[in-house]
């Protein structure tokens, strides 16, 4: 640690020209600018860290390839210059629970440090001012442990520095209010139902402050579900982020039961329920104002109540076909079927694969105030003003093809009806289709040919599905690889023919690869991408659909007709640079190669 020497402090506290001198000396920054820097801010009386005013200038760097220096990378720099790791500090990672009992808050703000850890004897703790060490020994004599150093930066130590103290208080009086209670689920679903028109009770104020902080990092690390899962000695809650299940953080029972009970009260849940799964919804802001929806829904396990959220953020259905990953081409055939006054478009795929947010972003488009459109759900996905949505309810015996009968009384323009799964409903939507109404609807089948011999296993006459059936459309989601870290790498022809089959792609010259880095959480991959299969009804495809229907030969026709299988449509995304062979192949059915 030589640097000590050359600081101005002699506490080993950073001053703004101990960082510009060093910053000078390595060539980063003009002498000139940091001169004038450092003038105008002398007498500056704000509290601000060295290296968060730096940041401010968003200065380039003159080392190649002149990078903005931000306030990130000036920390790994600095790190780099002490000799000690550098720690970037993720919210979803931290054992607040035992960091915040490692030292006071008051000594932390104090020594600008922030303890991350305690494990095997080592404390691991987070620091702004790498030289300023003087207090590392009286600390490892009280704990009696190691002290391990890392360089964070300021402006995450500012932040989370509070939260992690609040957040385990928080805890912690949870905990106490309900130690020593055998049944404290029960006690503490009384509790809730007496405050509820009263001001919160205090034990149940910290139990608010888990459920708030939980939604806030969920929206912030772009998750689309939140699990919350009850096991034997521990609670889980995990995140999923892209299509992949994160563990978040482990929780005790009794402050899982009560985040379970806060969140169900919040959807409008029976709370004392918890034999019998239920449904419910949440809506509510994020840190900027955005409106967000979450759909609940509880399930009975062995050890207490599973609770899964799905987060449906608004902006999501609002894009537009190319953002949602449609080729220019694909956009222009989707809108030539959504352009036609009658007849039933079809999205397939399993679960999670994108059809929802396919069916309402079409609809979004096609919602002018001269239509009336029309949904009939189960449940209703995302409540949307531009829409009339009705709910089915099989508890009163309402199911869609019911929904679909009332609609056609309701002077419909276009029809979305959320699944087809059996005769009656199948029925329901070619009559509408028949009328003069356009119909949108999603079938779980695995590509686009599949959704024919669907219909005619369900029990659909084939003269039916000729004179209805506008378009199938098969998709599914493939993460992204991350812009600011993929890299590219050569692929063998023999690899490239592999994927391909008998379909003439040119090789490109090279494709990506996930590395990772903080933008992506280290995992390569940030947000996802659909791929689309389209099937257009043609005369001669209509020729070929029959009660006695050969799918290999429908899908071979189809395929000379212009249809583009899935996985050929995501060899054009590998091939620029979008995603990877890997998540392609995880996602699409392979070629039939017969």
């Amino acid at each position: 640690m030589n640097k000590v020497a050359s600081l101005t402090n002699p506490t080993g506290r950073l001053t703004l020209g101990d960082v510009l001198r060093m910053l000078v000396n390595d060539g980063m920054v003009d002498k000139l600018h940091a001169e004038k820097l450092y003038k105008d801010r002398k007498l500056d009386s704000s509290n601000l860290h060295p290296l968060v005013i730096i940041g401010e200038q968003k200065w380039k760097s003159l080392k190649t390839p002149h990078k903005v220096i931000t306030v990130e990378g000036l920390s790994a720099w600095l790190a780099e210059h002490a000799g000690l790791d550098y720690y970037h500090i993720d919210p979803l990672q931290l054992d607040f629970g035992s960091a915040a009992q490692l030292i006071s808050k008051g000594y932390a703000e104090r020594l600008k440090i922030m303890p991350i850890s305690a494990k095997n004897g080592e404390a691991v703790i987070a620091t702004t001012e790498p030289f300023s060490t003087d207090w590392i020994e009286d600390l490892e004599r009280v704990l009696q442990m190691k002290v391990k150093l890392v360089v964070a930066n300021p402006l995450e130590i500012n932040r989370y520095l509070p939260e992690i103290y609040s957040l385990a208080s928080s805890m912690n009086a949870a905990n106490l209010a309900k130690a020593g209670q055998i049944v404290g689920v029960q006690n503490f679903e009384q509790l809730v139902e007496l405050g509820k028109d009263k001001n919160l009770d205090a034990n149940e104020q910290h139990v608010v402050n888990i459920v708030d902080w939980l939604f806030k990092y969920a929206f912030e690390q772009r998750a689309s579900d939140i699990h919350l899962e009850p096991r034997r000695n521990m609670g889980m809650m995990r995140f999923r982020i892209d299509g992949v299940l994160h563990q978040v953080y482990q929780l005790p029972p009794n402050i899982m039961n009560a985040i379970t009970s806060r969140i169900k009260l919040l959807g409008r849940m029976d709370m004392v329920e918890k034999r019998r799964p239920q449904d419910g919804r949440i809506k509510t802001l994020t840190a900027e104002g955005q409106e967000v929806e979450l759909r609940l829904s509880t399930m009975p396990t062995a050890f207490g109540e599973k609770l899964v959220m799905r987060i449906f953020a608004p902006d999501v259905s609002a894009k537009d076909f190319l953002a949602l990953g449609f080729s220019e081409a694909q956009a222009d055939i989707w809108n030539t079927w959504t352009k036609a006054p009658n007849g039933i478009i079809l999205v397939t795929g399993p679960t999670g694969s994108g059809k929802t947010t396919t069916l309402y972003a079409t609809l979004r488009t096609l919602a002018t105030p001269e239509v009336n459109v029309c949904t009939v759900e189960e449940p209703i996905e995302m409540v949307e003003p531009l829409f009339n949505q009705m709910q089915v309810q099989q508890n009163i015996g309402l199911n869609f093809a019911d929904g679909i009968r009332t609609l056609m009384r309701q002077d419909p323009d276009i029809i979305m009806v959320g699944e087809i799964r059996d005769l009656e409903t199948a029925d329901m939507a070619i009559q509408a289709a028949l009328t003069g109404h356009l119909v949108l609807s999603s079938l779980h089948t695995n590509d686009s040919p599949s959704a024919v011999t669907r219909l005619l296993d369900l029990g659909v006459p084939s003269y039916l599905i000729h004179s209805t059936v506008l378009g199938i459309m098969a998709q599914r989601l493939v993460r992204m690889l991350c812009p600011s870290c993929k890299e590219a790498e050569s692929i063998e022809q023999s690899e490239w023919d592999a994927l391909v089959g008998s379909f003439k792609m040119p090789k490109p010259a090279h494709i990506y690869k996930p590395v990772g880095c903080l933008e992506c959480r280290n995992t390569g991959f940030r947000g996802r991408s659909g791929i689309y299969e389209m099937l257009t009804m043609t005369p001669a495809l209509r020729k070929l659909i029959t009660p006695e229907t050969d799918l290999a030969k429908l899908t071979q026709l189809a395929q000379q007709e212009g249809m583009q299988p899935l996985i050929i449509n995501g060899a054009e995304k590998v091939a620029a640079g979008i995603t990877t062979i890997e998540e392609l192949l995880k996602v699409a059915p392979p070629l039939d190669t017969e």
